[in-house]
């Protein structure tokens, strides 16, 4: 959120100390120059806000030793317009869903009065400071909005911002000292996804919104309230649904009334669409409870969705696929960046079978594949269905084969046997065909996790608002559809190939031509092409653990939250 200029010349009033390090006051420019590198050296600057900066330290001496430790931001003795833009632009960071505190945002007129006194001219020391605080501002701004403040790695994500990093010292000598427009050098370094600007435009619509908001709640009810009843929150619930756009605004509700219908009732329709929850019109708990989480959490899960957006390849050789875990949703692009094909998904149960975070390339489509069931699923669920059914594989397709593939058939399932499934000498796979837990194709990106899109026999939990069913593995409502669009640039793969390839009499693997990005992400904010916003619930906690490291701080690096993801599980 940025600073008024009536709160920004009130704060240069405040008392302001810089870091009181003596030198003599007739400072030659090697004394200078020497305070200067001792600084650096020191990775401490006392007057920030974040005083240590040794995760860009080695940047800082990169950059003033370009120049023999001559001073960058002012030009004998006045600051530089580039200077003043740069200034500009933390003070407006909340805009890119970033803190301007981080960036010293409301301290800036305080330092501008500092120097410029009225009867003095600013002292070396003074101008040094001035001149490292804001190299080290900058360039902790130019490395979040091009790739994020934290390191997804941290929390064991399979995302590799290192290959975006740009040299901070080189951007800040070669584009922003001497920049005409310094806001857009800046731009550029922004991810140049619409989808990730139209997110930018969503958080200044709900900063907005959120400082307007009255705080007030809707009231809970013991019961639902249903179509046709009586609800004493009418005034609050419409005036919330106008604001946030579920109620359009030619919409008139009748003054003073307390009968939830019409067209309020289509509203709740749409809010609830648009938080992950079935659109059934009735105000239940889940729906109360999204209806009275406060605007400024709205805000926050915008933030932290631009902070994920920052982690993802700028540039792709093709489009990506992208799979949403909190929405249970894949997106399918075309060469425009334009969403060509969304279909549900389910995703891993949030206890212990988390889908994993990661980018990497998707290389083969399985017709009728076999499902090589896990050791993990072959001990805990599978071997002791067997104990109760000795029918049990048979009746569902499945197979025991040794260390080699060779099928053991009609063998009794003896005490042997199921210690040999137990230590994995044994192994059970499912035969290809409608009861197989992939359903009839496959879609294959090799990763260490061993996860990947299948279809599935088990449609009803489509229909469910929350699909975290799966062992980690993710499977696709529409996967004829996926295939048609994996394929569409490979002559002959048309939906009624595809057809035949699932009804064949073995399975059929095709190798892509060209292979395809697919990403695994997390966010529980997602703007549509429309411009409205979608917010969904953080079902891992990965929001939870994200927060908790940014509130700590820079320098991020020095920091681990206790929720962090906790590594690769079993998959299907």
């Amino acid at each position: 959120m940025g600073w008024s200029l009536v709160a920004l010349i009130s704060a240069a009033v405040i008392s302001y100390g810089w870091a009181q390090q003596s030198i003599p006051s007739n400072n030659s420019s090697s004394d200078a120059g020497q305070l200067l590198h001792q600084l650096v050296n020191s990775g401490t600057l006392s007057e920030l806000r974040w005083p240590k900066f040794s995760s860009c330290q080695s940047h800082v001496a990169n950059f003033y030793e370009s120049t023999g430790y001559g001073l960058a931001w002012t030009r004998e003795g006045e600051i530089t317009s580039q200077a003043q833009s740069i200034m500009r632009v933390f003070q407006d960071a909340a805009a890119k869903g970033l803190d301007p505190e981080d960036y010293d945002g409301s301290r800036w007129q305080a330092r501008l009065a500092h120097l410029r006194p009225a009867c003095a001219q600013p002292s070396d020391q003074d101008l040094i400071h001035f001149d490292l605080a804001l190299t080290i501002s900058a360039m902790r701004y130019v490395s979040d909005l091009h790739i994020g403040k934290v390191n997804p790695k941290v929390f064991c994500f399979g995302l590799d911002v290192d290959e975006k990093r740009c040299d901070v010292a080189e951007f800040l000598r070669e584009r922003l000292v001497h920049a005409p427009d310094v806001s857009a050098v800046l731009e550029h370094l922004e991810p140049p996804f619409e989808a990730y600007r139209q997110t930018v435009s969503a958080l200044r619509t709900y900063l907005a919104l959120a400082r307007d908001d009255d705080g007030g709640s809707l009231p809970i009810t013991k019961k639902p309230v249903e179509p046709g009843d009586l609800y004493l929150g009418i005034a609050r619930l419409q005036r919330l649904l106008r604001r946030l756009g579920d109620l359009p605004s030619d919409i008139t509700i009748p003054p003073n009334s307390q009968l939830y219908q019409g067209h309020l009732v289509e509203a709740v329709k749409h809010f609830q669409t648009r938080h992950g929850l079935d659109p059934d019109g009735r105000i239940g708990t889940a729906t109360l409870k999204q209806l009275n989480t406060p605007l400024k959490r709205r805000v926050r899960q915008l933030q932290l969705a631009l902070e994920r957006w920052r982690w993802i390849p700028d540039r792709f050789p093709r489009p990506p696929i992208i799979v949403n875990i909190p929405e249970f949703r894949l997106h399918a692009y075309n060469d425009r960046y334009q969403p060509e094909l969304e279909t549900k998904v389910v995703v891993g149960r949030a206890f212990r079978r988390q889908t994993p975070i990661f980018a990497d390339e998707m290389t083969q489509v399985i017709f009728r594949p076999y499902w090589h069931v896990p050791l993990s699923i072959q001990i805990a669920e599978l071997v002791p269905k067997v104990k109760k059914d000795p029918a049990y594989l048979e009746n569902n397709d499945y197979q025991i084969v040794d260390a080699d593939g060779r099928t053991i058939e009609g063998a009794p399932m003896t005490g042997d046997r199921f210690a040999q499934l137990r230590s994995g000498q044994l192994s059970i796979r499912q035969k290809p065909g409608v009861k197989n837990a992939l359903g009839l194709v496959k879609f294959i990106f090799p990763n260490e996790h061993n996860v990947y899109l299948h279809g599935t026999p088990a449609k009803a939990l489509f229909s469910k608002s929350r699909r975290d069913f799966s062992h980690g593995c993710i499977r696709v409502e529409k996967p004829e559809e996926l295939a048609v669009w994996v394929l569409r640039d490979q002559p002959g793969w048309d939906m009624e190939r595809i057809r035949e390839a699932e009804t064949g009499p073995k399975s059929t693997s095709v190798n892509l031509t060209k292979t395809i990005p697919i990403l695994i992400v997390y966010s529980t904010a997602v703007v549509r092409e429309s411009g409205e916003v979608y917010f969904f619930d953080d079902i891992y906690k990965h929001d939870a653990a994200l927060e908790e490291l940014l509130n700590n701080g820079y320098p991020y690096s020095d920091w681990k939250p206790v929720s962090a993801a906790r590594g690769p599980r079993p998959r299907e």
